[in-house]
């Protein structure tokens, strides 16, 4: 098992920046992807960005150019910069990690709690 703890929630106006953490509970390195989803009242999760063990990262078209995400391998965090937010980036937004179960021989994910991001008009 993998716990994550996201950070870095909050309120913002349009236009503002924000940064969220996922700090892992054993070393990235191990993990495949990682990644942010979010979630909007009345919406399905959607996959916001993910970086690969290897450093590639894949964006949703929709913050293409606006968010970025990056890992400090020493602290085992993950971090999402969101710029240039927009009301429509309003959302509980969770850390996901990919990683291989040993015990039980197969593919396993987990999730953390999630954190708010409200963006104001």
């Amino acid at each position: 098992q993998v716990q994550l703890v996201e950070s870095g929630g909050g309120l913002v106006q349009a236009g503002g920046s924000l940064r969220l953490s996922c700090a892992a509970s054993r070393t990235i390195f191990s993990l495949n992807p990682m990644g942010w989803y979010r979630q909007a009242p009345g919406k399905q999760r959607e996959l916001v960005a993910a970086i690969s063990r290897g450093g590639s990262t894949d964006y949703a078209d929709s913050v293409k150019g606006r968010f970025i995400i990056s890992r400090d391998t020493a602290k085992n965090t993950v971090y999402l910069q969101m710029n240039s937010l927009k009301p429509e980036d309003t959302a509980v937004y969770f850390c996901n990690a990919g990683y291989y179960d040993y015990r039980q021989a197969r593919r396993a994910e987990s999730w953390g709690q999630g954190t708010q991001v409200t963006v104001s008009s």
